[in-house]
């Protein structure tokens, strides 16, 4: 007995594909922020921008300690915590309203001393386990009834609602997508679908009229009318389109995008390194770059479909579908055809919270592939 549990734990592979596709994100990522900074490396010009890709490789190396260890610890433990995981989770939110750091308008970051975290981005890998784990336990196989949801519903609700307090309405949208592309995986009574349309249809006006704050409705209302606030509002979007036009078949060159290099490009390291990238590679890198998280969303799917049970299967679509709204609200944001909700590009925008918490939820992904 003792024999054959070594030699299961002695039988596990490291996913190499997954690996490479996660590294060579991680790697054109960290290349990237030295182009997207490269203007404030200068020493006439050196800025708190000038190292953030040096501290992203060190945020990197931490959360890819954090990754083995959720990769190597079998998934079904976290299975057994996801409750607990969760409430942690939903009381770090409730602390961010307690030590919260407020920038630029919205507090969204714990701040201990010179160390600040961001829980909403570990809440989205949280939300994906405790949602995973209702579906195990109650494995229906006929189709499921408004009622049998309304847990996932309570659970996925509780931190929309605390991200759209602090404001970020991007987070909120991502934790329910991706909810939402979970529940694709069960069956659902035609007639809960057609109340579920309903309710997608009422409630953003009900978002835009009670919960969301004056600059988010100008960023909507920039996207709608492009050219009514270009220096305003709209100059986000309209400076990276900028961007990726100057890019065009096979880019400006590697530090060599004048949008970026002369300052014209906001939020380059964090909201818009998918115009930095473009500019400086061109057409032809943009689809490299979005061939790699096209494949880690498959493989997540792929991953899902050999899972030897419901849990690691909804983790493995959790993920996948995690990376997928992300790439596309970021890009979306990027090429102005979506709004600008400040949603960060995985393993490619700076910042160390959101770095962490995917390279820990592609930890676990790795974690169901090795055992399925």
């Amino acid at each position: 007995m003792r024999g054959r549990a070594i030699g299961a734990r002695s039988s596990l592979q490291v996913d190499m594909p997954l690996l490479l596709g996660i590294v060579a994100i991680a790697t054109l990522g960290v290349v990237n922020l030295y182009s997207a900074t490269s203007v404030y490396i200068d020493a006439g010009k050196r800025s708190g921008l000038a190292d953030i890709y040096v501290s992203q490789v060190y945020w990197i190396v931490v959360g890819s300690l954090l990754a083995i260890a959720a990769a190597v610890i079998d998934y079904r433990h976290f299975e057994r915590l996801a409750y607990v995981l969760y409430v942690g989770g939903i009381a770090s939110l409730g602390l961010v309203f307690v030590l919260g750091a407020d920038i630029r308008g919205s507090s969204r970051w714990i701040q201990l001393g010179s160390f600040t975290f961001q829980p909403s981005e570990f809440m989205k890998v949280l939300t994906v386990l405790v949602v995973a784990k209702v579906l195990h336990d109650d494995p229906k196989t006929e189709p499921r009834t408004l009622l049998d949801l309304a847990p996932i519903f309570a659970l996925t609700a509780l931190p929309v609602a605390l991200v759209m307090a602090q404001p970020d309405l991007g987070t909120s949208l991502v934790i329910m997508l991706t909810v939402g592309s979970v529940l694709g995986m069960t069956k659902v009574r035609r007639q809960s679908l057609l109340w579920l349309g309903g309710f997608a249809v009422t409630v953003p006006p009900l978002f835009w009229k009670y919960l969301m704050k004056d600059y988010q409705k100008a960023r909507i209302t920039s996207f709608l009318e492009p050219d009514d606030d270009k220096t305003g509002a709209g100059w986000h979007a309209f400076q990276s389109k900028t961007a990726i036009g100057n890019g065009g078949l096979s880019g400006e060159g590697f530090m060599q995008g004048t949008q970026n290099q002369f300052g014209f490009l906001p939020d380059q390291h964090s909201d818009f390194p998918f115009a930095v990238f473009l500019e400086d590679w061109g057409f032809v890198g943009g689809v490299v770059l979005l061939a790699l998280y096209c494949f880690l969303c498959i493989w997540a799917v792929h991953v899902a479909s050999q899972s030897k049970d419901r849990f690691g299967a909804a983790v493995a679509v959790g993920i996948g579908a995690m990376i997928f709204w992300h790439t596309v609200f970021n890009v979306g944001m990027a090429m102005n055809i979506l709004p600008v909700v400040g949603i960060t590009l995985p393993l490619f925008s700076y910042g160390g919270s959101s770095a962490v918490a995917m390279l820990v939820g592609l930890g676990l992904l790795m974690n169901v592939s090795m055992r399925r």
